[in-house]
C-alpha cells in the first residue's frame, strides 16, 4: 500500500537524482528506537511484525514534517516512479473493462502491440491460454499478466469486429512510452494549443517536438494548458520555462535549511520566446506547474487564465533506505523570480492541508474572483510593477469561475460509475468504419457531429441496465454537460486524447478557461495588462 493519498504523488516537486540515507545520525535518537524495538520484539504479549512497526514508524515521523513528505515501500516504488520516468514495461495498449470485456481503447503508437496490428475496438477473451473474458478480471489483474520486463513474451486472444474466429498474437514485451503532452492542435489559424499533464523525463522532447511542429503549421500564439497538472520534475519545469524567457532571466531559486541558496536562470535556446502566451491553471496545477506559470507571471511573459493555483512550494529529494523502500523528503522552498513562496499552509496537519481546495469551493473563491485571499499579504511585483502574491499558489491574471450550473447528480453517476465511457466505446466499436467515412478527422468530426435525442435515448437505457434510474429533472440539467463529454469521448476512442480536448475546449458550456484565454490573446487584454511582446 501506499502510505501517503496517491492524490499527494501527483503534487511533487522531484529533484531526480537519487540519495543514499547518509551515516551520522544522532545516536541518542536512533538508539532510543533499536532499543524499544529489541524490547518489543523479546518481551511484548504477542508475536509482532516489525517491517510493519518499522513503516509505521516511519509514516508516523513523516506526518509530523509537512504533507509532501512520503514513505514508499519497496514493492511500490517503480510503481509510483513510472509516471516520472516517462515509461514502463508491457504490452502497450490503453484498455476499458466493459460488461466483464476487455477492450482495448488504444494501442499506444510505436509500442509492440500496434506494431502487431492490434487497434482500438478490438476483444481480448484470452491471454496465456487463460480465460479473460467473463471471470471477474479487474483492472489489476490485466495488468498483472500484460506487464512484464522486456523482451518477455505474452500470447493474447482477439475477438474483432467481422472476424468469425479469435485472432492470436504473440506479443513481445517492450519499454512503453508514458506520454506527458496529451494534446497538441491548431485552436486556430495563428493559436495553438498543447496540454501538458505531468513534468517527466521526456516532456521536454515531447513538448518541443509539438512546439516545433504547431509553428511549422503557423502559430504565432500559445495556449498552454496545465490545468490538473499536478508537478513532477523540478529540471523540466525550470527548462520549459526556459523556451518562453529570454537568455539570463530568473526562472526560480530554491533555499533549505541545509540547502543552500541556488538560482537557475533561462539560456539563450528558447523556442517560444517571442509570441503571444497564455497559460491555464486552476486548483489542481502545483509545483512545477507552479514554477512555469509564476516565472511566466512575473516576467509579465504572458497572461495567467484560470482559478488560483494549488499552493504547492517545497521540494522533494528521493532517499533511499537499506531495504530497498524510500523517502521522499522535502528539503528546500522554491521562490518565484519576484522572491514569492508560494506554499500553502500545512501547520495544522495533513487533513487540513487536504481540504483546503474543498474549503475554497466553501468560500465562494472558485465561483467569485472578490473571494480568492492568500495568506501572505506581501505585496511583490512583476517586472511592469503588477502587484502578485505568494503564500497559497499563484492567481491568475484573468480569473475564470467555475461553472456548476449544469451539474447533477444524474451526470454524477454516470461519470462515476463509467457508463459515459463504456458507452462511447461500444458505440465507436459498433459503428467506428461508417463514423470514420463521414468524419475522416478530428475537426470535421467537431465541426459535424451532434449528439442527438436518439443517441442520448440510447445513453439512458445503457444507464437504466447498469442500475442507474432515469432521471429527466438531472438530464435535462446536464443535457449539454452530457453532451459535450460523451462526444469527446466518441472523438478519443477514434482518434487519440488530442482529438478529445479538440472537442472540449471548442465549447464554451463547460469549463471556459479556454475561451477566455482565446478570447485574451485576441483582443486588448494582453496590452492593457502589460504584458511583453
Amino acid at each position: 500500500m501506499l502510505i501517503r493519498s496517491l492524490s499527494f504523488l501527483g503534487l511533487l516537486l522531484v529533484v531526480p537524482a537519487l540519495v543514499v540515507a547518509q551515516q551520522g545520525a544522532d545516536p541518542a535518537t536512533t538508539g532510543k528506537i533499536e532499543s524499544l524495538l529489541y524490547h518489543i520484539d523479546r518481551q511484548y504479549v504477542d508475536p509482532v511484525d516489525k517491517k510493519k512497526l518499522v513503516d509505521a514508524a516511519i509514516v508516523s515521523m513523516l506526518q509530523e514534517l509537512d504533507p509532501h513528505s512520503i514513505y514508499i515501500p519497496k514493492e511500490e516504488l517503480e510503481e509510483v516512479n513510472e509516471p516520472l520516468k516517462g515509461n514502463f514495461e508491457g504490452v502497450g495498449i490503453q484498455f476499458n473493462l466493459v460488461k466483464d470485456t476487455i477492450y482495448v481503447v488504444d494501442a499506444i503508437a510505436g509500442g509492440p502491440s500496434e506494431r502487431l496490428g492490434i487497434r482500438s475496438g478490438d476483444r481480448i477473451i484470452g491471454i496465456d491460454g487463460e480465460n479473460a473474458a467473463g471471470v471477474g478480471f479487474k483492472n489489476s489483474d490485466v495488468m498483472k499478466r500484460l506487464r512484464g520486463k522486456k523482451g518477455t513474451k505474452v500470447k493474447v486472444d482477439i475477438m474483432r469486429k467481422g472476424e468469425p474466429q479469435p485472432l492470436e498474437f504473440t506479443i513481445t514485451r517492450d519499454k512503453i512510452p508514458i506520454f506527458s503532452v496529451e494534446a497538441a492542435y491548431m485552436a486556430t489559424p495563428t493559436v495553438g494549443y498543447i496540454k501538458v499533464s505531468r513534468f517527466s523525463a521526456t516532456t521536454m522532447k515531447e513538448f518541443r517536438d509539438k512546439l516545433d511542429e504547431l509553428k511549422g503549421k503557423g502559430m504565432q500564439d500559445l495556449i498552454l494548458d496545465l490545468q490538473g497538472n499536478g508537478g513532477g520534475y523540478l529540471r523540466t519545469a525550470i527548462e520549459m520555462a526556459d523556451e518562453f524567457l529570454i537568455d539570463r532571466r530568473l526562472i526560480v531559486y530554491t533555499e533549505g535549511r541545509n540547502s543552500p541558496r541556488e538560482d537557475t536562470y533561462a539560456t539563450r535556446d528558447g523556442r517560444f520566446e517571442k509570441g503571444r502566451l497564455a497559460v491555464l491553471v486552476d486548483e489542481g496545477s502545483a509545483s512545477a506547474s507552479e514554477i512555469v506559470s509564476g516565472a511566466v507571471q512575473d516576467w509579465d511573459r504572458g497572461l495567467i487564465v484560470g482559478r488560483r493555483s494549488f499552493g504547492k512550494g517545497l521540494v522533494q529529494r528521493p532517499v533511499m533506505l537499506p531495504d530497498g523502500s524510500a523517502v521522499r523528503l522535502t528539503v528546500s522552498r522554491y521562490y518565484t523570480p519576484s522572491g514569492r513562496s508560494i506554499q500553502k499552509p500545512y501547520a495544522d496537519g495533513v487533513e487540513a492541508y487536504q481540504r483546503e481546495r474543498v474549503e475554497r469551493f466553501a468560500k465562494g473563491e472558485m465561483t467569485s474572483a472578490d473571494s480568492v485571499h492568500v495568506q501572505d499579504t506581501v505585496k511583490y511585483y512583476t517586472v511592469n510593477k503588477r502587484v502578485v502574491h505568494g503564500g497559497g499558489g499563484i492567481t491568475p491574471d484573468v480569473f475564470v469561475p467555475i461553472d456548476t450550473t449544469q451539474s447533477s447528480e444524474y451526470f454524477s453517476r454516470l461519470v462515476r460509475n463509467g457508463i459515459l465511457n463504456t458507452f462511447a466505446l461500444t458505440q465507436v466499436d459498433a459503428n467506428r468504419a461508417a463514423l470514420l467515412a463521414q468524419y475522416p478527422d478530428p475537426d470535421t468530426f467537431r465541426r459535424k457531429f451532434v449528439v442527438d435525442e436518439k443517441l442520448l435515448g440510447q445513453l439512458q437505457k445503457a444507464a437504466e441496465q447498469e442500475g442507474i434510474a432515469p432521471d429527466s429533472t438531472g438530464l435535462q440539467r446536464s443535457k449539454d454537460l452530457i453532451s459535450l463529454r460523451l462526444k469527446a469521448l466518441i472523438a478519443r476512442d477514434l482518434w487519440d486524447t488530442s482529438a478529445y480536448w479538440q472537442v472540449i475546449n471548442a465549447e464554451n458550456s463547460v469549463d471556459k478557461s479556454f475561451q477566455k484565454a482565446l478570447e485574451a490573446l485576441q483582443d486588448n487584454t494582453y496590452q492593457r495588462l502589460g504584458m511583453a511582446k
